[in-house]
């Protein structure tokens, strides 16, 4: 006999919670935030908004469903089941923090504070949550399958990310490496610069569109269900022994950008989740591409 479906509820920490928890009362954390010219009324207004949310939705599960709760610092000690329906409500970022961790099972994006969040990835409300389970969990649900993007390294340590993965220093120093394609007889390029990012179609709403729009890009960047990734280069330093010639450019499924170290050391990490990095040193080689999960996003 096949297990109900399981609705696991994604949150995280509002920052209410995280002035009590330092502040340790509520007349404290007013305090410190008046001196700072802030009032911790609204930051306690949108706090009861997120709980009132997550409330809801709770509410919203079928009886006949297991649920469970899962904070975002607790997501990589979860173990994800085939079975789950994820229900991410919160922020769009949160989707992203979840999704590395997933094996396709669906998402549903709810909007944990309408009107501040831009709604790419949450794009539903709370009060949507009972209609939008049953439905995300029957066969054929219609859903967006989004890209991600993956980074291997040459000792078999792998990272996902849906939005982008950053590859390079740790703080503001050079990362010194040489750069290389996939499918191409080009010899690889000694580089110096402040990293490179390789993105997703969803990522290109972030900072990879950041990237694109300060050098004024002529690349089409992809759409998020695309199979294909953005990659650019940070400050790329031209000198007698590094070049420039390879600063942006697109990858088809299949095809990998390879970067083998030369520094001491660069990180890397997908999201802007940097304590969850990879580290990487001399001589390492690191592979990004198109990954073969998909994250699927319920409408």
């Amino acid at each position: 006999m096949s297990l109900a479906p399981r609705a696991v509820l994604v949150h995280r920490t509002t920052e209410y919670e995280e002035l009590l928890a330092r502040h340790g009362t509520h007349g404290q954390a007013a305090f410190f935030l008046s001196a700072r010219g802030r009032s911790v009324e609204a930051v306690r207004e949108r706090h009861e908004r997120a709980h009132r949310a997550l409330a809801e939705v709770a509410g919203a599960v079928p009886l006949a469903w297991r649920q469970t709760r899962v904070e975002r610092a607790d997501l990589d000690r979860f173990l994800f089941g085939p079975e789950d329906v994820v229900v991410v409500v919160g922020q769009d970022g949160l989707v992203a923090n979840a999704a590395k961790y997933l094996t396709g099972q669906p998402v549903v994006g709810i909007d944990a504070d309408p009107g501040r969040n831009p709604g790419v990835l949450v794009r539903h409300r709370a009060a949507q949550a009972r209609r939008l389970l049953p439905h995300a969990a029957g066969e054929g649900a219609a859903a967006d399958e989004l890209t991600m993007v993956e980074a291997v390294t040459d000792d078999a340590q792998r990272l996902l990310a849906l939005n982008e993965v950053y590859v390079g220093p740790p703080g503001h120093q050079t990362a010194r490496y040489t750069l290389g394609l996939d499918g191409t007889d080009a010899p690889a390029e000694a580089q110096a610069s402040s990293g490179v990012l390789v993105g997703t179609g969803t990522g290109a709403t972030g900072w990879l569109r950041s990237l694109w729009e300060q050098r004024s890009s002529a690349l089409a960047l992809p759409a998020p269900s695309d199979p294909r990734l953005a990659w650019f280069v940070r400050e790329a330093w031209p000198s007698p022994t590094t070049g420039t010639t390879r600063v942006e450019g697109l990858l088809d499924s299949g095809r990998g950008l390879r970067l083998t170290v030369e520094s001491d050391r660069l990180v890397a990490f997908g999201d802007g989740v940097e304590s969850d990095a990879l580290e990487l040193t001399w001589g390492q080689t690191i592979r990004l591409g198109v990954a073969a999960p998909r994250l699927r996003l319920v409408h």
